[in-house]
């Protein structure tokens, strides 16, 4: 029988960011994501891996080396990737450079243009629908955004509409 739990690599983005009244900016303390698992009440085996906590635009190649190394090592088969927006296809689409061509993962990369901590986010509906996704796809690299899925090497992110879109 195949092992059903779930990988989620947090690497930070909106995500996760919550609003520091002292400095008066958005910043990076825990990740939100047990409080989220537990509220939607998720019963089957999740895998939480708090790897990075940095804003995409900051995010350094070593650093997506990083992320994509941590995901081809999974055990787990299914693995969901929390990421900012902003680079999100630049790490998937790497992470998909990179695996070899019999790997049986599948990856899928989420994240949020508001974060979870503030009002009217889609951090929720979004790793929803990861963690769906995750579940039914075939091996590869995927970004679901939106309620859309799309394949790695075919989207992007519209910054004037603020969405992600077929290329």
């Amino acid at each position: 029988m195949e092992d059903k739990t779930i990988r989620i690599i947090t690497t930070g983005g909106t995500f996760d960011k919550q609003y520091d009244a002292v400095k008066g900016e958005l910043t990076f303390r825990e990740s939100h994501l047990p409080k989220i698992l537990n509220q939607a009440r998720v019963t089957f085996p999740i895998h939480l891996d708090s790897l990075l906590a940095v804003d995409s635009l900051m995010m350094t190649e070593e650093q997506r080396h990083v992320i994509t190394e941590n995901a081809m090592a999974s055990v787990e088969r299914h693995v969901v990737i929390i990421h900012g927006t902003d680079t999100m296809v630049n790490t998937a689409r790497l992470l998909e450079s990179e695996l070899p061509e019999d790997d049986d993962h599948i990856f899928v990369f989420t994240g949020a243009m508001i974060p979870y901590a503030l009002e009217d986010s889609d951090a929720v509906f979004n790793l929803g629908c990861a963690i769906a996704s995750v579940q039914l796809l075939s091996p590869g690299v995927y970004i679901t955004m939106g309620g859309k899925i799309y394949n790695a090497g075919e989207v992007r992110k519209n910054r004037e509409k603020g969405i992600f879109e077929s290329e």
